[in-house]
């Protein structure tokens, strides 16, 4: 080969590299699929462009996206969490009883919750680490138990299904303003979670892909074996990820406690697997090693969006599942087809 072709060569493979890089991103194929939906419902709902539908969409999306992302690092790292949903719902309890039976400062309780549900966190990837069973195991199993703790604590303490109210008590109206309250922008109210949302993408993409964990958290997820061999700690690595599901769980569960100031025990069960699909949604494989906060955020937008347009399209919701269902296989198909077409191009 000559010269002259040599470097027209370099210059192809610099023209495509872009181009290997954009296929090789995880949240393509959701990005696409969030487009799609938002024009479909753009037409389809009248009022699904207006600056409070928009407001609503987002409120939406960042209640399950402040866990889809935890959710979606886990998965990265090769493991599932279904006790995340009811372990939203404990952390609230925790924080509401506390605070009401100790007769204490409001972020007394938030403290105390904030320990507690890292340590349930901890719980479950000390026992998965130690056991070496299944994550669907172990965490079926604490899925069970907290759903039963939170039925059987709260009518032992309170006597019924729900906790008594805390909105009068001492640090409850500055601990809303942090877990529950509005902004107002252009005369549009937006939910602080959405920023919460925001700022716990922008940790976990930093993670990812700018620090020494996020390799840790790839290279479990991709073989553990082989991660082990060269220094990765995969103990602490997955305890990590575990206690992450269960930071975010916290920031929701605080979140549900002060919009309503009062928790039923019964709430949470199912929404693990609406993480999870967020997160798949996104671009996460169910076998670990690939995806991105970014997907994950983007799924839980496409679940927002879909959530809130049937609703404004005026259908029936009873075919919401239908269609979640339905983003879940052609996210799925299109993520798998984007990861060939990547994978053809090097």
């Amino acid at each position: 080969m000559s010269a002259t072709d040599a470097t027209t060569a370099d210059e192809r493979i610099l023209q495509t590299s872009p181009l290997r890089k954009l296929l090789g991103r995880p949240e393509l194929g959701s990005v696409v699929g969030a487009i799609a939906v938002f024009v479909f419902f753009a037409f389809a709902a009248d009022s699904f462009l207006r600056a409070s539908s928009i407001s609503t969409v987002l409120y939406a999306s960042s209640t399950i996206g402040i866990m889809a992302v935890p959710v979606a690092l886990l998965m990265i790292g090769g493991e599932f969490d279904l006790s995340a949903g009811v372990m939203v719902t404990s952390s609230a309890l925790v924080s509401s009883m506390f605070s009401y039976q100790m007769t204490a400062n409001v972020w007394v309780g938030v403290g105390v919750s904030l320990l507690v549900t890292l340590a349930i966190g901890a719980f479950n990837g000390f026992m998965l680490t130690r056991t070496k069973l299944p994550s669907f195991i172990i965490t079926l199993g604490t899925f069970l138990m907290l759903t039963g703790m939170n039925l059987g604590f709260t009518k032992l303490i309170d006597g019924t299904v729900s906790t008594k109210t805390i909105a009068d008590m001492e640090g409850f109206p500055s601990a809303r303003d942090v877990f529950a309250s509005t902004i107002t922008v252009g005369g549009v109210g937006f939910k602080i979670t959405i920023l919460w949302w925001l700022a716990l993408v922008a940790v976990a993409s930093w993670i990812l892909l700018r620090t020494r964990a996020g390799n840790w958290i790839f290279a479990v997820g991709g073989n553990q074996d082989a991660a082990r061999a060269v220094g990765v700690p995969v103990t602490k690595t997955k305890i990590g990820l575990y206690m992450g599901v269960a930071f975010g769980a916290w920031i929701a569960g605080q979140h549900l406690l002060f919009s309503y100031d009062v928790v039923q025990s019964g709430e949470g069960v199912g929404n693990e697997l609406i993480y999870i699909i967020a997160a798949v949604i996104g671009g996460c494989l169910i076998t670990g090693g690939y995806g991105s906060a970014v997907g994950s955020a983007v799924g839980a937008f496409i679940f927002g969006m879909t959530s809130k347009g049937i609703v404004f399209a005026e259908w029936n919701p009873d075919w919401f599942k239908f269609f979640l269902g339905a983003m879940l296989l052609l996210a799925t198909l299109l993520n798998a087809w984007v990861r060939k077409r990547a994978e053809a191009t090097k």
